[in-house]
């Protein structure tokens, strides 16, 4: 069984264009759960429950992860075998996609991770695989695919929560996110976490979705770098030594003091985030 995932903030009309791609190919099978993070939009969105989509309202916006953590608890009860793949409201794809999904897995049941291969709007290659280097924090979105064209798959050490499906039966117990991550880099710690355990993280081309970038997030640019700014320190704590966190971040802080006079909104994202993330640690 094919579980969608939709994590909604103030995107009811893009899960409703999501869903209407679902119901127009009926011939498809697979369920939807959504996970509301914002109270206002409920009444909207319950109207859309049917037999196959479930609503869970998650009382407040309690941030991506942990609305995640709130759905694949959910299908997990319901179906621990199942395959979850979350996807984002700002997304779209060809119905057939949904097929060619359940039998990748069935062709390659070793896999637990598995990211798709992401296109903007604008027919260009969005995500095609992730890299991490531990010895200078880099973290980079990078084509992986290219390099093994014949192959069905290629190891990646990170893939887009954007667009990312779990086999759960690889899982003896629920996976989740890191609850303390609100918004980004909760992608990357769920793979290098269960990558660690010896869990097979993997990018194909054979799953494709095009997504309307940073449709939902560039509405405030300020919120949007000051959580993107938090979950980077918080990535660079866990998964690079202290020398490299440190350097990374007089680098973060000296760029916003560049920015400041010129991107204010940016520049004041970041302080408060770096602010933030201190405050919480001492």
């Amino acid at each position: 069984m094919l579980y969608f995932l939709i994590v909604n903030y103030q995107s009811t009309h893009l899960v409703q264009r999501l869903l209407a791609s679902f119901s127009a190919f009926p011939q498809y099978a697979n369920k939807v759960v959504i996970v509301n993070n914002f109270p206002p939009d409920q009444k909207d969105l319950i109207t859309l429950a049917t037999q196959t989509t479930h609503i869970m309202d998650a009382g407040g916006n309690i941030g991506f992860g942990r609305a995640c953590n709130l759905g694949l608890s959910w299908i997990y009860h319901q179906h621990p075998q199942a395959l979850v793949w979350l996807i984002n409201p700002d997304t779209f794809f060809e119905p057939e996609m949904i097929t060619k999904a359940q039998s990748f897995f069935y062709t390659y049941p070793e896999i637990s991770i598995l990211g798709t291969l992401i296109y903007s709007t604008d027919h260009k290659i969005w995500f095609a695989g992730g890299r991490f280097n531990p010895k200078t924090g880099k973290i980079v979105s990078e084509n992986l695919l290219h390099r093994n064209s014949k192959t069905a798959y290629s190891l990646s050490d990170w893939v887009s929560g954007c667009s990312l499906i779990i086999n759960l039966s690889h899982f003896k117990e629920c996976p989740q996110f890191n609850p303390n991550y609100f918004l980004y880099y909760e992608d990357f710690d769920f793979c290098q976490r269960y990558q660690q355990q010896g869990h097979l993280v993997v990018v194909t081309d054979q799953i494709r979705i095009t997504h309307q970038v940073s449709a939902i997030t560039n509405q405030n640019l300020r919120r949007k770098f000051y959580h993107s700014t938090y979950s980077y320190l918080l990535t660079l704590e866990k998964h690079t030594s202290p020398i490299v966190f440190y350097l990374r971040l007089i680098r973060i802080l000296v760029y916003s003091l560049i920015l400041f006079p010129i991107k204010r909104a940016i520049a004041l994202g970041k302080i408060t985030g770096t602010w933030h993330y201190f405050q919480e640690r001492f």
